[in-house]
Parts: structure tokens; C-alpha cells; sequence
């Protein structure tokens, strides 16, 4: 970061690739560049269902926030943002529950400049964005945004969308000490929605979308079934409990046939604390 007229200038680095862009491509936004967009094409090559996949996630999201506001939570927290794109957790949830309470992360500098269309709350409710890693977990709870705008003696939804795959274990199963970290601070009564990558049924081509982003600088990790429910240890999984992301309360019944479980490739589940 380097400042011009006394103001921090950040770097957005739209010369490499970015998750958070791509992502944004494959849901059909525009806030992506050259980069992001060869990237996506390279995934497309070896996995040409990747925009259904991503949109399967966003759909989940929608599915997971509509339930958990009809069941009473009124405070969000959504790690892993991205882009926004409507419509977003927060209209989703107030559209449930006009006095929800959101407050969105993520760690792209781009999010961040974009992040007025995240803050057009309801006058009941409010919205906050905080920049920060989810890999430091406790920044997070203890950020003015959330504390401003959370009340973590009560319960608290807290989202990780299509995030955890980006968190390496390093050897020291992190990713599961972060998630581990998040869900200690947070009451009885709180939920925890999740989706994650897997190559339990595309091995080929997840691979090769490994060594993809890899090579934009991103690392990602798939994890299989058993170490995606090692995320939810210790609280209760609500009906349907481990699913594909398609599966996951389906608005019809037809709509978890119209794609195979290789093309959603992302483990989906929510559940409560005890």
C-alpha cells in the first residue's frame, strides 16, 4: 500500500487472478479483469460446468439464509464475501426478517471498493464490511464492525461459503483450527452454514484446476466428506444433514436431479450449537 496526496493507494493487483473475481466471472458479474478471466477459461477447458457449480453455491446461500432467518437467527456473519451480487446474504435474510443484522468479510481489496452495494440495509436492520483474513479469526471478532453491529451473547449465523478450500492446512490441520476458532466464541443456539470443494468425484479435473489457480498464486484444497464434516464436530447438523450443495433443501423436486454430483463437486451442510 503506498499513499498519493496523503490518502493509502492499495494495490489491487488486477494483473493476477483472484478468487473472489473469478468467482464473480462464473456468476456472470463484471467486476473481473483480464486475469480473472483467463483463468476462468483455463478452468472452463478442463471443467466446463464450473459457472453451473458456482452458481449451485450462490444458490445454496440463498436456500441456507432463507431457512435460518424463518427460524428466528437475526445476526449473520459472512466470511469469504466476494463480490457482491445480487441478491445478496443480506437481502435474502431481510427479506425474511426486515431487523437482520449482517455483517460481510472478505480479504480482496476489490470487495472492498464495491462494498456500498452490501451496505444498503433496511432501516430495521444493518449492515457492516469488515476487510480482513479469514485465516485470522480473531481479528475478526474482536473488529469494531462486528462488535458494532453483533451481538455475539446471542446467536450468530455464521457463513463460509466456498471458502475453506482456499485455506491450506500447512501440515497443522488449519483450516480446521480456524472454523474451530470462529465457532468457540459463538453462543448456543448459532449455526454454522458451509460449502467446500471436493474431488470425491472429479479427481482428473480438480486436479487440473488445482495446478490452475496455483499457478495465479492461489492455493486450494479439496477435502473428502469425512474431512468436510470434521468442520461441523461438536454441534448438530440440521436435516438433510451432509449433502451435495444441489441436494441441500431443493426449492423443487426436480431440481437436484438437473445436475450430477461431478458437476456441483461442493459438500454443503448446517448446523446448530448445541
Amino acid at each position: 500500500m503506498s499513499e498519493q496526496h496523503g490518502e493509502p493507494v492499495v494495490d489491487l493487483q488486477l494483473d493476477r487472478a483472484h478468487s473472489a473475481r473469478i468467482y464473480d466471472y462464473f456468476l456472470g458479474g463484471r467486476t473481473n479483469f483480464l486475469a480473472d478471466r483467463t483463468a476462468a477459461a483455463s478452468v472452463l477447458s478442463v471443467f466446463p460446468s464450473a459457472a453451473v457449480a458456482a452458481r449451485i453455491n450462490r444458490e445454496f446461500m440463498h436456500r441456507a439464509t432463507r431457512a435460518l432467518a424463518r427460524a428466528g437467527l437475526r445476526q449473520f456473519l459472512d466470511i469469504g464475501t466476494g463480490i457482491p451480487t445480487s441478491p445478496n446474504l443480506h437481502e435474502i435474510a431481510q427479506g425474511v426478517a426486515p431487523d437482520a443484522r449482517v455483517v460481510y468479510t472478505d480479504n480482496d481489496p476489490i470487495v472492498l471498493a464495491h462494498a456500498a452495494a452490501l451496505l444498503r440495509s433496511t432501516p430495521q436492520g444493518r449492515t457492516a464490511y469488515l476487510q480482513a483474513d479469514v485465516t485470522e479469526p480473531a481479528g475478526i471478532l474482536t473488529a469494531p464492525q462486528v462488535r458494532e453491529t453483533l451481538d455475539l451473547g446471542r446467536p450468530v449465523a455464521l457463513s463460509l461459503i466456498a471458502l475453506m478450500h482456499f485455506v491450506p492446512d500447512g501440515g497443522q490441520d488449519r483450516a480446521h483450527r480456524v472454523v474451530e476458532h470462529l465457532k468457540a466464541v459463538l453462543p448456543s443456539g448459532s449455526t454454522l452454514a458451509m460449502t467446500h470443494a471436493t474431488a470425491d468425484f472429479a479427481p482428473e479435473a480438480m486436479a487440473r484446476i488445482s495446478d490452475i489457480y496455483a499457478a495465479a498464486g492461489t492455493s486450494v484444497t479439496y477435502r473428502t466428506e469425512a474431512e468436510f464434516a470434521r468442520f461441523f464436530d461438536g454441534w448438530e447438523l440440521l436435516e438433510p444433514g451432509i449433502t451435495l450443495a444441489h441436494h441441500w433443501r431443493p426449492d423443487g423436486p426436480g431440481e437436484a436431479t438437473q445436475v450430477t454430483d461431478a458437476v456441483a463437486a461442493s459438500y454443503a451442510a448446517v448446523a446448530r450449537r448445541p
